[in-house]
């Protein structure tokens, strides 16, 4: 007789919150994805994006903010699904909390890892998407190309840029990123 398979246990938010200060790791769907540390070039684009978006918003009295890693993001209420984006953006500021965010951002950017891209471009990719996130940018160093998501659309967006453009982000009028500076930066 077949022996039932024994149930992995699934991870809440109080396991989550009690991690070591020293690992970095998101939940989803109750189960932990450990995050590798990001190296310098990954780090010079999540620098560079995250100062042109706060310039742009301080520049016009925003009230939007912006959050780089690590930045918890609950984006459900049922406690399953808690995420550190590279960037999140939030404008609605009733969502923001002592630990995090709570509910969707208007906005999040991942810098693709080399260690595991799939997360990035597959699983989080629909958890953005149900949960109600704007607009997803996935930025890939290795390829050179930015993934736009429009997600708050009617209908499901998707554009593809690469470092030689200027990419327009869609939640704000006037917000272009240039990421020719970007290829500069990195000198590519």
């Amino acid at each position: 007789m077949a022996q039932p398979l024994a149930q992995e246990k699934l991870y809440t938010e109080a396991d989550y919150y009690n991690l070591p200060a020293d690992v970095r790791a998101e939940l989803i769907d109750g189960r932990f994805y450990y995050q590798a540390a990001p190296n310098r070039i990954h780090q010079e684009i999540l620098n560079y994006l995250n100062t042109e978006i706060n310039i742009y918003i301080r520049s016009k009295d925003g009230k939007c903010r912006v959050y780089p890693a690590p930045f918890a993001v609950k984006l459900h209420q049922d406690k399953k699904d808690i995420v550190e984006p590279d960037i999140s953006v939030i404008c609605d500021q009733s969502k923001l909390t002592d630990q995090g965010c709570t509910g969707a951002p208007d906005w999040i950017i991942e810098i693709i890892s080399p260690s595991n891209p799939g997360h990035d471009y597959i699983r989080k990719l629909h958890l953005y998407a149900d949960a109600g996130v704007r607009e997803y940018w996935i930025v890939d160093p290795r390829t050179e190309k930015v993934l736009v998501y429009y997600l708050g659309q009617a209908d499901f967006l998707m554009e593809t840029y690469t470092f030689k453009d200027q990419i327009k982000v869609n939640i704000y009028e006037d917000l272009l990123i240039n990421f020719c500076e970007v290829a500069e930066m990195l000198n590519i």
